[in-house]
């Protein structure tokens, strides 16, 4: 249902009737074996994505607990590169900050200091959250198994280090063609950012898909997510890591 859905461009019936809306395990095998197919046609694994973080957001959807997607190759994009508003079904914008890996998270147990200690960089990013869910009906099985409602990710060119940084206190402001549309800070996702990577971390490795130096690290919403109903620019601009652009465009130039 959801590789038709992703092929079709048409979104599908939720998926929870045949999986139950309480059985996450088995929504993650679904999410896998989604993600061994794409990766089988050759993308390429580039990283992990957090989900369902904030409370304004777990509040869109009644869903009140994070979960976790994959990140490959053809979802990245850079700062003012165009993406094809074709290429989703139903998007929304949100403001996040991405970790990218210099070392191993492979820890069960993984604490602040493993990830503080693994993190090369950080650049402020804009993730485009989509689902092949129609009308975004979910339950956290739902968003489990279509891949944590992934579409793509922005990153900037600019990167920062975490030394002295403290990213609860980060304050980010989401435009949309150049109006303000969300507002959030860093202590909406789980505390900070840095805890909501050390969950990310543990679930994964938990899973069997630990998070390894070079990945990219899509930490969570920072904001409420912005609906995407036509093409435009999105604008994100963070609290001492710059900013970045998402440019929406009707076609790929």
């Amino acid at each position: 249902m959801l590789t038709t859905a992703a092929l079709t461009r048409t979104p599908c019936a939720p998926v929870r009737r045949h999986l139950g809306a309480t059985d996450i395990d088995a929504a993650y095998e679904v999410q896998r074996r989604v993600a061994a197919a794409r990766a089988a046609s050759g993308a390429r694994r580039v990283g992990a994505k957090i989900g369902l973080t904030a409370p304004a957001v777990q509040q869109q959807f009644g869903v009140y607990q994070p979960d976790f997607g994959v990140l490959f190759d053809d979802m990245t994009y850079a700062h003012g590169e165009p993406l094809p508003l074709g290429g989703f079904l139903q998007p929304r914008a949100e403001g996040e900050i991405a970790f990218v890996l210099g070392r191993d998270l492979d820890l069960p147990g993984a604490g602040v200091a493993d990830v503080l200690r693994a993190t090369e960089f950080v650049l402020p990013a804009v993730e485009i959250v989509d689902s092949r869910i129609a009308d975004w009906d979910l339950t956290i099985t739902d968003t489990v198994a279509d891949n944590a409602s992934s579409g793509a990710v922005v990153l900037g060119t600019t990167p920062y280090t975490l030394d002295a940084r403290d990213l609860s206190r980060v304050g980010m402001t989401l435009h949309r063609d150049g109006e303000p549309v969300s507002f959030g800070a860093g202590h909406a996702c789980l505390g900070s950012p840095v805890v909501a990577v050390v969950w990310l971390a543990r679930e994964m490795a938990r899973h069997g898909q630990p998070l390894r130096a070079g990945d990219v690290v899509m930490s969570g919403a920072l904001g409420p997510m912005v609906p995407i109903s036509g093409p435009g620019r999105f604008r994100l601009e963070l609290d001492g890591l710059g900013e970045v652009e998402a440019v929406i465009e009707e076609e790929t130039k």
